[in-house]
């Protein structure tokens, strides 16, 4: 959707600088539209000095580091991952992000392996009534730095999470592996664990308190 239709930003959260996680037309156009911070891993603030955001709203923390915004405390937490623009490797941090409210909690996994860090976040700062975590552009040549949908299942239930939120599928297509099959194999993987899948559109709205029943969106074009 365009920026313009979003409802209004409290913060803008990133995990890394890859191209398909910070992108500097969107970067611009948050800049323009709304006054939210941007809350980032140590390190990415100077893409964003760079593009001309305002210092004060570049928030910069490294993993376990949190920031208050609001009724909100929003957690820098583990993932397994890498960085990097261009030909620079590893200068910045990655992340995933917890988000606790005073009755709700969500966590934002970025794009990450799966990793025994879950676990110890799950216990730190769970449960969370819903997950949202990678499941796309996964390889076995990349073992290491993308979950497959099994794992992302694992990872949920390490986060003691509810609800379970695929991403980092559909839009990009990183992987060798067919456009829906990431989907197709969280959904046999979710329901051997008894674990709920909300699956909106990407870029769709869903509320979680009475989500909608699933729906094979995908499977004309699958």
């Amino acid at each position: 959707m365009p920026i313009t239709q979003l409802p209004a930003v409290d913060a803008v959260l990133i995990s890394h600088d890859h191209y398909d996680h910070l992108d500097l037309p969107t970067v611009h156009e948050l800049v323009k539209w709304s006054a939210a911070p941007f809350v980032v891993p140590i390190g990415v603030g100077a893409h964003l000095r760079r593009w001309g955001v305002p210092e004060r709203r570049i928030i910069e923390r490294d993993w376990d580091g949190s920031v208050q915004i609001g009724d909100l405390t929003i957690v820098c937490t583990e993932a397994r991952h890498f960085s990097g623009r261009g030909l620079t490797r590893n200068t910045t941090q990655w992340s995933s992000w917890a988000v606790i409210g005073p009755s709700h909690r969500a966590f934002f996994g970025g794009d990450t392996g799966y990793t025994s860090a879950f676990a110890q976040i799950g216990r730190r700062l769970g449960p969370f009534d819903v997950t949202m975590v990678p499941i796309g552009a996964y390889s076995d040549r990349w073992p290491d730095i993308h979950m497959t949908p099994e794992q992302a299942v694992e990872a949920h239930r390490d986060l003691r999470g509810r609800a379970l939120i695929p991403v980092h599928w559909a839009t990009f297509d990183l992987g060798f592996h067919r456009w829906a099959e990431p989907v197709q194999r969280l959904r046999a993987a979710a329901a051997q664990a008894g674990v709920p899948l909300v699956l909106p559109l990407p870029g769709g709205r869903t509320d979680l308190l009475s989500p909608p029943d699933v729906r094979d969106w995908w499977s004309p074009i699958a």
